[in-house]
């Protein structure tokens, strides 16, 4: 996928996947074997673990909206840079609402699919507002 404007609708598409409350809708952007992390952390390999990943979202922040906000081109991929709003009301939820943005670094296969994606926000950011702090 290497026209600007096809992969602009597949962001706008993958947004509007993490707003549906329907993980397997998020998962099915990934290639079969694709994988996702977060902030470093452990892979979620294969489109059951990304389901899942996107489900511990989903239930964290049951009123959760996506934006999609630009792609960069990198050397190393394309950035997809989002905003997550949501308010904490999921099981042992703070009852905060969040505003937090950041971006995964996709490696896009021959079918179109996500390969890779390494996603970043800021965590410090992301704990003071499930705290209490209002968000920016």
């Amino acid at each position: 996928m290497n026209d600007l404007a096809q992969l602009t609708a597949f962001a706008k598409r993958y947004a509007e996947a993490w707003c549906s409350r329907d993980p397997e809708k998020v998962a099915a952007f990934f290639a079969e074997h694709g994988s996702l992390s977060v902030n470093d952390g452990p892979l979620a390999v294969g489109r059951a673990a990304i389901a899942a990943e996107a489900q511990a979202f989903m239930t964290t922040f049951p009123d959760m909206v996506v934006t999609f906000d630009k792609l960069e081109p990198q050397s190393n991929g394309t950035e997809f840079h989002w905003t997550l709003t949501g308010t904490n009301t999921g099981p042992g939820g703070t009852g905060k609402r969040v505003r937090i943005s950041g971006y995964e670094l996709w490696k896009i296969d021959n079918d179109g699919l996500i390969a890779e994606s390494r996603g970043h926000f800021d965590a410090a950011d992301y704990e003071r507002q499930l705290k209490g702090a209002n968000p920016p």
